[in-house]
């Protein structure tokens, strides 16, 4: 993933501001607002593991369960022609609009690369 940091199942922004001469970023994909800094590579690194382990030890501290990105639901505006279709090609086949929308996602991403980020 481009411009990502990985820990602990986070997923991070990585981001430079030559005005403050800082990189930055936050926690992607959960809705808290979690945000980190260093002034170099690997002092991103350490504030973006300690911004992790910081809000999961105060999760535990206030019992509360932690967000998780990607919790295997999402909404899809799909507008109401494509939703019909796909409603009614469901029950024609005996399936359910969940099934119909995970299986055409994984056919689409098994027959596209990753966007090259090229326009």
């Amino acid at each position: 993933m481009k411009d990502m940091i990985r820990y602990k199942g986070y997923l991070g922004s990585v981001h430079y501001s030559d005005d403050d001469q800082v990189f930055y970023g936050k926690l992607e994909y959960i809705k808290s607002l979690i945000n980190y800094e260093g002034t170099d590579v690997a002092g991103l690194r350490q504030a973006f593991e300690e911004a992790v382990d910081d809000y999961l030890a105060l999760c535990t501290e206030e019992g509360l369960e932690p967000e998780r990105p990607f919790k295997g639901s999402f909404n899809v505006r799909t507008g109401c022609d494509l939703h019909r279709r796909a409603a009614i090609y469901a029950l024609e086949c005996g399936s359910n609009l969940n099934k119909v929308v995970t299986e055409a996602l994984e056919q689409y991403l098994m027959t596209h690369s990753p966007c090259s980020g090229s326009d």
